[in-house]
């Protein structure tokens, strides 16, 4: 199981919620220490942002404190600086195997154009970032999935290409908490005299890719575009979980390409493990 985790935190409603509902489900899978971060955003608050520094580091404490007492092992540290990078800097240091952060309906989506703070860091960090896709019902937020069910069922979106190897290897990370799981390749590419023999190619190459998994899992070839394959079996099967890897030449630039990751994001009501293929 990832044992340390960041957990980036705006002080925001849904952030709190996740916090304090989601991260204590995680410790019950295997979870033995939360670095728990806020990180004020120079380019908004400016000069003030060092005469904020004591102020949120007491509010941060405050809440980890809270958590101490039901039991987790929580670090604090606010930072000052472009959160996306500071988050990522602050991964790389403290040595975290898994980066966990909300989103809310569609604002990944909306908010790419404008630089938000998830899509920026997917983009920055090395680290596998957990997506936890929030919808807002009146005054509270719900997850499709609870946390302590994410690991569950997994679809593993695998292309075959060298990202398909952190992929497994990231999903090793969970495996005794997988009950089944499914491996997804799509066939969108050859020619229509090709599909046949493609297909039969990706179903070996599937089979191959199960046997580095202890955890059961079956595998399907589908034939079409891959965003909607994996996000319509996903559907179709119970999947608690997406797993999908991002591809070095970031989120942004896939954005504008109309990336498979960026589509899985964007319509994804399920949580999105994006593992980094750097």
């Amino acid at each position: 199981m990832f044992e340390r985790i960041l957990y980036p935190t705006d002080f925001s409603d849904v952030s709190l919620h996740a916090l304090n509902h989601c991260i204590p489900q995680l410790f019950d899978l295997g979870v033995k220490e939360l670095y728990l971060l806020h990180v004020i955003d120079i380019t908004v608050a400016e000069f003030e942002a060092f005469e904020l520094e004591e102020v949120y580091k007491k509010k941060l404490e405050e809440i980890a404190e809270g958590l101490r007492k039901r039991g987790l092992n929580v670090r604090t540290s606010v930072r000052i600086g472009v959160p996306s990078l500071e988050i990522a800097e602050a991964s790389e240091e403290a040595k975290v195997d898994l980066i966990v952060t909300p989103s809310v309906g569609e604002n990944v989506w909306r908010q790419m154009f404008m630089g938000s703070t998830a899509s920026n860091l997917a983009r920055a960090t090395k680290k596998p970032v957990l997506l936890l896709k929030y919808i807002k019902r009146d005054d509270s937020y719900e997850l499709a999935v609870e946390c302590r069910d994410i690991f569950k069922r997994p679809l593993v979106a695998i292309d075959f290409s060298r990202c398909s190897l952190k992929i497994v290897q990231t999903v090793r990370k969970f495996e005794e908490h997988i009950e089944k799981g499914i491996l997804l390749h799509s066939v969108d590419y050859g020619k229509i005299e090709e599909l046949e023999h493609n297909i039969e190619i990706a179903k070996k190459n599937l089979e191959k890719t199960s046997k580095g998994i202890r955890a059961s899992f079956e595998w399907e070839v589908m034939v079409g575009t891959a965003s909607q394959a994996i996000i319509g079996t996903a559907l179709a099967k119970d999947s608690t979980l997406i797993v999908i890897g991002k591809k070095g030449r970031g989120i942004l630039k896939d954005l504008l390409l109309g990336s498979t990751a960026e589509r899985v994001i964007r319509d994804s009501k399920l949580p999105v493990l994006l593992v980094p293929c750097d």
